[in-house]
């Protein structure tokens, strides 16, 4: 391996590999570093809506190719009220936007081959990797890999790690900020291969909670169920599970659907969560290292594509006219847009789900909310512009500062 890079990035999930990727494609050398192995990476079951921006991005990095041959474009998405389903025309609100089905999955598989293909520093299964020296002028990066020990100097360290990585662990508790809501429920989640019950996804509020038709391909089904915290996946055996889904989807859902067996089933807690700054001397975190949101937005891959793609921006400015305007403004700017996403999936979170607390009055707001959005289309572009997503280069900042 080499003594020296220009970018570490710690992380080989979508954030790292296409940060990797945009930026090889500007002729910067950069090394990746994953501590889990290629197949354990690949094999990881994640979201699967796209925003426009995030297609765009991946077009700009030249690995859109079986995405554009393979993933759904919807130019819809569909809610319900115990059953009871209406339509937001993505398409029609947001003059001409729309979202793809395409997963995560598929997203990192295509990164990696691309990587493969030009024979990128790529490493699977690097270990006890430490940062030092980030407040200074020259970073060096530790690890382990092959049973020997490496340390590289670079010019800066991009924390792509997620939220248990090493990268924002490494900024002094000082410095780091945290918000964070832990949401008292969970996603209880199945895989199927059967077709979709419905050809857009439905969100469906529901007496007994909400629940979320959606798929992965003509063949693939993903379903979500939420539940208490407390369940276990050996209370819900599969048949369970569908009665559920087809009582909270309605009537109309329930007679399309195919069911079959999982070839997953999981848990997932809901959280939002935010660190600032997301900057610390030369280390900058991006995606989940940075940022948490409930998946009701499906807002966190997007986001993650798009502090990449704010990052990429500012080192191709830093090395190609030598100025660091974009790294200075890149924590501001991303975080603008993060705080904006957690906004809508805090709220879209807070419509189609039932609350341990929730009385009556709690109820009524919901489908009183859920009627209005119904009733006026001007509400319906606000949700319909949010679902899309806002532009990359959002500029607004929250009211009051930080």
């Amino acid at each position: 391996m080499p003594r020296h890079t220009q970018v570490v990035i710690v992380g080989a999930g979508p954030a790292g590999l296409l940060l990797s990727q945009l930026l090889h494609a500007a002729g910067i050398d950069c090394l990746v570093l994953e501590r889990r192995s290629q197949a354990y990476v690949e094999a990881r079951i994640r979201a699967g809506v796209l925003e426009q921006g995030t297609v765009e991005l991946l077009d700009r990095a030249g690995v859109s190719e079986r995405l554009h041959r393979e993933g759904l474009p919807h130019h819809g998405v569909q809610m319900a009220l115990d059953g009871d389903v209406f339509r937001i025309d993505l398409h029609g609100l947001t003059g001409g936007r729309s979202v793809t089905v395409y997963g995560q999955t598929e997203v990192t598989q295509d990164l990696i081959r691309a990587h493969q293909s030009r024979g990128a520093a790529l490493l699977f299964e690097a270990e006890e990797v430490a940062l030092h020296d980030l407040a200074g002028g020259r970073p060096q990066v530790t690890y382990q890999h092959g049973g020997e020990s490496h340390r590289i100097a670079c010019d800066f360290v991009a924390g792509c790690d997620g939220y248990h990585g090493i990268s924002r662990a490494s900024i002094p508790d000082d410095v780091l900020r945290v918000f964070e809501r832990v949401y008292p429920f969970g996603w209880l989640g199945i895989l199927a291969d059967v077709p979709p019950c419905n050809e857009e996804l439905i969100y469906s509020n529901h007496l007994n909670g909400f629940a979320l038709a959606s798929m992965r391909s003509h063949t693939r089904s993903r379903y979500y169920v939420q539940v208490p915290l407390t369940e276990r996946l050996e209370d819900w055996p599969d048949e369970r599970l569908w009665d559920e889904l087809a009582l909270r989807l309605g009537p109309r859902a329930a007679s399309r659907m195919t069911r079959g067996p999982a070839i997953e089933k999981s848990i997932a807690p809901l959280r939002s969560f935010v660190a600032e700054p997301m900057r610390y001397g030369r280390l900058f975190l991006a995606g989940d290292a940075a940022h948490i949101v409930p998946p009701t937005g499906a807002k966190g891959l997007n986001l993650a594509a798009s502090d990449v793609g704010f990052l990429a921006d500012a080192l191709m400015e830093h090395y190609a006219r030598g100025s660091d305007v974009g790294l200075d403004a890149y924590s501001g700017r991303a975080l603008a847009r993060v705080w904006m996403a957690e906004r809508f999936s805090w709220w879209f979170t807070s419509l189609t789900h039932r609350f341990p607390e929730m009385d009556d009055f709690a109820r009524h707001m919901q489908v009183a909310e859920l009627a209005y959005i119904r009733a006026s289309e001007r509400a319906q572009m606000v949700v319909a512009e949010n679902y899309v997503g806002l532009p990359l280069a959002y500029a607004a900042t929250p009211l009051g500062g930080r």
